[in-house]
């Protein structure tokens, strides 16, 4: 007989259940309830500070709930993190590599937190050098790097052990118009084999370009979710729709 936290892995990938954070008087997200299935590609939007990256944290595990539970893969982030952690990779908005490592000794380092070997490493490597469009700067030092190709780097180390889940805050920053191609086919390909992919952004073409599904929070409050359509109703575009969402919450 499965335990409740297995039953709820059957059928969600990542679930927020009455969440909520609070830094003294201030609640940076309030009362989240939202759940993510298995093989969505769900974007998450809001203007500055409504709480998207501190969702993200939460459901990383790093930055405790005051209130509520996460669970990834039916495995609650707080009690259970060593096995949530296993199933999720994390790209964070500020991309930081070991300034004195290459790119593949950066990536064999975060393999070794996911106790990958050396042949399987060297082969995922590879794969992901390529993927990701990182070529010979795999083998300069990080010091030598611009923002995008760190962003490049972090994003390969967060598909390094094959995850089922990614969580993205901001995927595309520093990113020139050719990477951001191929990140936005990464993501959709990621989900078509069956990951889920959680990420925040305040680009909305980019969103509305990919996205299964799209959350709204403004204030700590996911105010709308849904499908592209559900969200746009009667507006011609995403930008439309969210500014009237926004604004209509009295911003």
């Amino acid at each position: 007989m499965m335990n409740n936290q297995q039953s709820q892995a059957s059928r969600t990938a990542i679930s927020f259940s009455a969440v909520t954070k609070q830094y003294g008087s201030v609640t940076a997200v309030n009362e989240l309830t939202l759940d993510l299935a298995p093989g969505e590609l769900f974007g998450f939007l809001g203007p500055n500070g409504a709480g998207k990256t501190t969702a993200i944290k939460m459901a990383a595990g790093l930055v405790r709930p005051t209130s509520g539970q996460i669970l990834i893969s039916g495995f609650d982030i707080q009690t259970k993190s060593l096995d949530a952690k296993r199933l999720f990779g994390f790209v964070p908005d500020n991309p930081y590599i070991y300034e004195s490592l290459t790119g593949r000794e950066f990536l064999h380092y975060c393999a070794g937190l996911y106790r990958l070997g050396y042949f399987k490493t060297e082969k995922r490597v590879s794969e992901l050098s390529e993927q990701f469009g990182i070529g010979s700067w795999i083998d300069k030092r990080a010091g030598e790097y611009s923002h995008g190709m760190k962003q490049r780097i972090v994003m390969a180390s967060a598909f390094l052990h094959e995850p089922e889940i990614v969580l993205i805050d901001e995927p595309m920053i520093g990113l020139d118009p050719a990477a951001v191609r191929m990140v936005k086919q990464v993501m959709k390909d990621f989900c078509s084999y069956g990951g889920t992919l959680f990420f925040s952004t305040h680009t909305l073409s980019n969103a509305e370009q990919i996205c299964d599904r799209i959350g709204i929070i403004n204030e700590g409050r996911l105010i709308v979710s849904g499908t592209m359509e559900q969200i746009r109703r009667d507006s011609s575009n995403l930008e439309d729709a969210f500014l009237t969402i926004i604004g209509g919450e009295g911003n």
